[in-house]
């Protein structure tokens, strides 16, 4: 009989830390998820943002006799606009490359129709990511105007300034997001902890009872909890981490590889995971050390 009660009290143990540990890895895995999405939200907000270009154009008028001073003095006023503070990246359109462009788009396949420099050659800008502001987008577009050699500067400044507000809106949603994930993260944890303590309060009303000390009894619980959360973190970060490589390998669009930011987030997830877990453990366990013996059958 007493063998049975044993076997029983082992299964209750072990289901019941079974219990623990996947409420962790499932809490833990979707806070980090949201980690994830946050630090690519980030990423993704200034690849969309590099995306919206500015053209600046050279002079219309062209002659064909000067062809190779024309192409030197365009070629100087392209590597001055590539040092620019704003520029991210400058692409050089050639007359030539203009033409075939403008081919191309009226699904003309011949050349005979028109010359190939009556369109200026330009120069594709695509602004650092702070620069597509709508505090420093006129800025930007004055100091790319104001560059020698450049006659005429073009931009949808409209759409940028909408880029600019819905991603904004998107990534403070997102941060909402992620602190009510970490509220309940820190819910969830704690409740799975009180319940698991709860199942222990007369072994740990008995132990004071006897003359244990609180730090004694309390040794082997924070020991525990420390197990147990490590347990919960490295299976959470797995299954995190085996999903979103399926997830962006499948997908395929250029998601954050910040070694750095992803290193700050797997230690703040398993400190954060055992952290929360010891705390609960503590004041669950305090709780039951403070109560009366009377007040244990009422908890």
């Amino acid at each position: 009989m007493a063998k049975t009660v044993e076997d029983f009290n082992k299964r209750r143990l072990r289901s019941s830390n079974i219990t623990v540990v996947v409420s962790i890895a499932l809490v833990l895995f979707l806070l980090g998820l949201m980690g994830l999405i946050l630090i690519n939200a980030q990423k993704y907000s200034d690849y969309i943002k590099e995306q919206l270009v500015v053209n600046a154009y050279f002079d219309e008028n062209y002659d064909a006799k000067d062809s190779v001073k024309i192409a030197k003095s365009e070629m100087e006023t392209f590597k001055k606009i590539q040092t620019l503070s704003s520029v991210k990246r400058a692409t050089y359109i050639s007359r030539e490359m203009a033409a075939e462009e403008a081919r191309k788009s009226m699904g003309i396949e011949s050349s005979a129709l028109f010359e190939e420099n009556i369109f200026p050659s330009s120069v594709e800008v695509a602004l650092k990511p702070e620069f597509v502001d709508p505090a420093k987008i006129d800025a930007a577009i004055t100091e790319i105007k104001a560059t020698p050699g450049i006659t005429d500067v073009k931009n949808n400044s409209t759409l940028m300034v909408e880029v600019y507000n819905n991603l904004n809106n998107i990534l403070k949603w997102i941060l909402g997001f992620t602190f009510l994930f970490l509220v309940l993260a820190v819910v969830l944890i704690n409740n799975s902890i009180r319940l698991k303590i709860f199942s222990k309060r007369f072994i740990i009303k008995t132990m004071q009872l006897v003359g244990a000390k609180r730090r004694f009894i309390l040794k082997p619980f924070i020991k525990e909890a420390m197990i147990l959360g490590l347990i919960g973190a490295v299976l959470g970060l797995g299954v995190l981490f085996a999903a979103w490589y399926y997830f962006i390998t499948q997908i395929g669009t250029p998601f954050a590889q910040d070694n750095d930011k992803l290193i700050i987030l797997v230690v703040a997830i398993f400190l954060g995971g055992i952290f929360i877990t010891v705390c609960s453990t503590i004041i669950a366990t305090w709780r039951f050390l403070r109560s009366n013996v009377d007040d244990l059958y009422y908890s």
